[in-house]
C-alpha cells in the first residue's frame, strides 16, 4: 500500500513539474552575444519567442544540409549552408513576428533575400507561388510576387547570433506583414508552383491562405 502511495505521489509530482515547465521560459545557449537594441530599435529577446512546432525542435546536420530550389524553374539548385551565408549578400532588418496566439517579438534578422536565391534558377511562365518545406514536414506558401517585390529575408541570424535549433536553425523565413505561421523554420526547400491556393499545414486546418496581418488569420 505504501509503495502504491509513493508511486501515485511521484506521478502527481512529475505532472506538476511538466506543467510548470510549459509555463517557464526555455533557456538554451546562444552562439554569440545577443543584441537587444539596433539603430535605435528596442529588440525583444530570442527567449521571448514561444515554442510552436508540429514535431518538436529539429536538429539539422549542417554538414549534409541542402536548401533545394525546385519546381517550375529552368535550373534547380541545391545550396549548402556555407554557400548561402558566404556567397550571397546578407541583409539586416528589424521585423516583428506576430503570432495568432496574441504575442509578438521584434527582432533583428539577417540573411540573404529569397529573390536572390531564386534568381539563378529562373522561374518559368505560369509560376505563381513559393512553397516552403521544413525539416519536420511543415509546409506553407507565399505568392511569388510577394517575394520578388519585397526584401524578404531567409534568416540565418536573429539579434546578431546564429539562429539556435530551438528557433529554426539553419534558416527561418522572415515573412513580414504575415502571421507567424507563415514564418517557416528549419527551411529545407523552396518549390516554385502554379497553385496560388496551395494549403500548407495550418492552411489545411482552416487558417488563411494569404496569412496577411490586415486580415483574419482564419478562413480562406
Amino acid at each position: 500500500m505504501q509503495q502504491k502511495k509513493e508511486s501515485a505521489f511521484l506521478i502527481v509530482f512529475l505532472l506538476i513539474v511538466v506543467g510548470l515547465a510549459g509555463c517557464t521560459q526555455q533557456i538554451f545557449p546562444l552562439s554569440g552575444t545577443e543584441l537587444r537594441e539596433y539603430q535605435g530599435h528596442k529588440l525583444s529577446s530570442i527567449y521571448d519567442i514561444h515554442e510552436n512546432t508540429i514535431k518538436g525542435t529539429q536538429y539539422v546536420n549542417i554538414s549534409t544540409y541542402r536548401l533545394h530550389i525546385t519546381g517550375l524553374v529552368d535550373t534547380p539548385r541545391n545550396f549548402t549552408y556555407q554557400e548561402i551565408v558566404t556567397n550571397f549578400t546578407q541583409y539586416k532588418k528589424v521585423a516583428t513576428l506576430n503570432c495568432v496566439e496574441g504575442w509578438s517579438v521584434a527582432l533583428l534578422w539577417e540573411g540573404p533575400l529569397v529573390r536572390d536565391l531564386l534568381n539563378g534558377s529562373h522561374t518559368m511562365p505560369g509560376a505563381t507561388t513559393l512553397m516552403f518545406t521544413s525539416s519536420d514536414g511543415f509546409t506553407t506558401s507565399v505568392p511569388l510576387t510577394y517575394v520578388m517585390n519585397n526584401s524578404i529575408i531567409l534568416a540565418s541570424k536573429m539579434n546578431n547570433v546564429t539562429i539556435p535549433p530551438q528557433r529554426g536553425f539553419p534558416f527561418q523565413l522572415v515573412a513580414e506583414g504575415k502571421w507567424g505561421y507563415k514564418w517557416s523554420k528549419w527551411v529545407t526547400g523552396i518549390e516554385v508552383i502554379d497553385n496560388p491556393n496551395y494549403q500548407g499545414f495550418w492552411e489545411s486546418r482552416g487558417y488563411s491562405i494569404s496569412g496577411d496581418l490586415n486580415q483574419s488569420f482564419s478562413g480562406g
